[in-house]
Order: structure tokens, then sequence, then C-alpha cells
């Protein structure tokens, strides 16, 4: 297994946050993370990866490793087109969900002709396909029936899951698993939060996490999806727990000036 580190946008939604993208990405490298980037911007509606925004992105992205969350708002095969070619040009994987593909999770996968589509798409196109973490057996019916995708592991997902357990989902999906979306929880609700919580997923079971992926070969992109706080205090409690707590490898190594800054 070998696994590098990106940060989700999703933590710079809170109304405290004045950077610009720019500033955002910037701050991100200089801690040594990529960036996994949102379709839009909290309150916004414009997706991010239309044509007339690729410039900004890749200027801003370059050096960086990203990955990229799927648009959520039903996207048309044009638009999922767009997207990918938006991937294309950020060296980008995409995670998505069944919905976006047009696979509601409360049905089967008969009549999955589009997500079918969308996925030789980005075959073609040497994208990796995620899909999040979802319904267990219909995940493992798309991984049987679609052998070029991979999966997303959403811990906070399947730390609330009524159905199957944290371990559940991990046994079943590492094999295929490429990304993993890292935040914790109480067990009520996915509150995005940075993991170690203090009463969230126990530390067996992130220990648990790893030594079942280190089993396979997949190159693995840890994303940490968190909700304000602060970005910098989010990041750090996520990291001191992840890499000094339970050792996890390659730690993303700040450069000298913020550790000079920090301390």
């Amino acid at each position: 297994m070998q696994i590098s580190y990106v940060v989700s946008t999703m933590i710079f939604w809170g109304r405290e946050n004045s950077l610009s993208f720019e500033q955002e990405c910037e701050f991100l490298k200089s801690l040594g993370f990529g960036i996994e980037l949102w379709p839009n911007i909290k309150g916004n509606p414009e997706c991010r990866y239309a044509r007339r925004n690729w410039p900004r992105l890749i200027e801003a992205t370059e050096g960086m490793l990203v990955s990229m969350r799927s648009r959520n708002d039903n996207p048309t095969f044009e638009q999922w087109n767009e997207q990918i070619e938006c991937a294309k040009l950020l060296n980008a994987h995409i995670i998505t969900d069944l919905k976006s593909i047009g696979i509601p999770e409360t049905h089967d996968l008969n009549g999955c002709d589009f997500a079918g589509k969308i996925i030789q798409l980005a075959q073609e196109n040497d994208i990796k396909l995620c899909i999040e973490t979802g319904r267990l057996p219909l995940l493992k019916q798309m991984g049987k029936r679609f052998p070029s995708i991979w999966y997303c592991l959403d811990t906070g997902y399947a730390n609330i899951n009524n159905e199957y357990s944290f371990r559940e989902f991990v046994d079943e999906l590492a094999p295929k698993i490429a990304h993993l979306h890292l935040s914790d929880n109480y067990g009520k609700a996915d509150d995005h939060v940075p993991p170690g919580l203090q009463g969230g997923i126990s530390e067996e079971n992130w220990r648990y996490l790893l030594n079942v992926l280190d089993k396979y070969e997949n190159d693995i992109v840890g994303s940490m999806e968190m909700t304000p706080c602060a970005p910098g205090v989010m990041i750090r409690q996520a990291s001191d727990f992840l890499f000094d707590d339970l050792n996890w490898p390659n730690k993303p190594q700040e450069t000298a000036w913020v550790a000079k800054w920090l301390s």
C-alpha cells in the first residue's frame, strides 16, 4: 500500500474563512498536503469544474496532488464529460456516489445504462473513478459488474451505518479501496470532525483499517474531510492522531517557514 494525503475544501466552508482559492491551495501546500476539490463553494451553485475555470484550477494546484468530488446535482452526460476532462488536466481521480451516476441507493443494478456510459468514459480517459461508501451489497455488485471502478471508504459513514459494522465495510471493500474520507463522529450523525475524537471511532478500528489496507498494493489517497472549526486546528488535530498516535505512514512535511512560524 502507498498512501498520500489531501485535505477536502470542505474545511474552508466556515463563514470566518476569507481566503481565495489560490490562498487555500498555498496554505495546504505549506503543510505538505494535496487538495480534494468540491464542485461548489458553499452557498455558490456555480460548478468550479466548468471549462472557464480550468486555467485557474491548473495554475493554483500546480505541484499538488489533486482529487475531485464529483458534481452531485444529477449531472448530465455532458457535465460528466466536462468534469472528466477537468480531472484529466489536473491528473486527478474522481470520487462520486451512486446517485450522481444515476443509480438510486434503493435500487439494484438493473437499468444502469447511464452509469455504464460514465464508467466507460472515465476508463477511456484513464481516470480512476471511486464510488463513495453506500449500501454495501450494492457496492459489491458494482465492483463485480464494472471491474474498472474503485471504492472510497468514508470512515464517518461506516461508523454510523446501522446495517454493517465498521470492520465489515473495511473487509469487503479493502481490495479495491483507492480513496479514504477521513473523519470521525460519535456514532449518531456524520459530524465530519477530525479523526481521533474522544468517544468516536475507536483507536482499535483505526488501526484495523490501516492493517487491512496494508495487505494490498493499492495507491490510496487519504482525504481529511472535516468541517470548521478553524482549518489549521482541524488539520493539526487530525495529523497528530493519525501520524503521531497511530503511526500512519508518509506524514506530510511542513515547509521550513511554516514549521518556524508554528514553533
